[in-house]
């Protein structure tokens, strides 16, 4: 397994890029809708695997690791969900 460094990463990247700071224009209602969709795009393909894997097409592994992905994935975003209603509520009980 190969590991990945920043320095590799950081070389990688335009020189007309790396001085640019990042564009944004994605707001919290698109990173939330963004995140909904990859959790919904590995429940899918979990799916699919699953079916795959009855008809014969894959093996029990590589269904097993997308169902993993998935729940972790799920896991992960209702977390943060939590989290970012806990952090709503504490700013709501908050007096000015």
């Amino acid at each position: 397994m190969n590991d990945v460094k920043i320095g590799d990463l950081i070389q990688n990247i335009p020189a007309t890029q790396q001085g640019i700071k990042p564009k944004t224009d994605q707001g919290f209602g698109d990173v939330i809708k963004t995140a909904v969709q990859k959790v919904n795009r590995l429940e899918h393909e979990a799916d699919q695997s699953i079916g795959d894997l009855l008809k014969g097409r894959t093996d029990i592994h590589e269904t097993m690791i997308a169902l993993q992905k998935s729940d972790i994935s799920l896991r992960t975003f209702l977390a943060v969900r939590n989290k970012v209603i806990e952090a709503y509520r504490e700013i709501m009980r908050m007096q000015f």
